[in-house]
């Protein structure tokens, strides 16, 4: 079961940095209105980077910590989809493209299936 998780996190992951890299496109931090341009955007990047790289590796280790890191990129996964599927609804034209609603829709799927495994692994410590 770790070895689906671990790439099921690996898949999800990728989906996530090629969304933050859509995002950029988007000029996301307009959407959200977060300060300092694609300066602010960028720092703020790093650490989630890290934090999903690091999973990553924890999950290869099937480590207690690798679970966390695992639920909480699966909680990200599922609240990107709801929040930008919310900013559609509203009439917004960010995400609209095919490769971006594609992109949304399969890390939403992912998540679910990736949420579902690690609590499965974790109820099982």
């Amino acid at each position: 079961m770790w070895r689906i998780l671990f790439w099921l996190y690996f898949i999800n992951a990728v989906l996530l940095i090629n969304h933050e890299i859509d995002s950029a496109y988007w000029q996301e931090w307009n959407l959200f209105k977060l300060p300092g341009g694609i300066s602010g955007f960028l720092i703020i990047h790093f650490p989630l980077l890290v934090f999903i790289l690091y999973g990553l590796v924890l999950v290869f280790e099937q480590s207690f910590v690798g679970l966390i890191l695992s639920l909480l990129l699966a909680l990200g996964g599922i609240g990107a989809f709801i929040i930008h599927l919310f900013f559609i609804k509203m009439g917004r034209k960010e995400f609209k493209l095919p490769v971006s609603l594609c992109i949304l829709v399969a890390m939403f799927m992912v998540s679910i299936i990736q949420g579902l495994i690690t609590g499965y692994l974790l109820s099982g410590r």
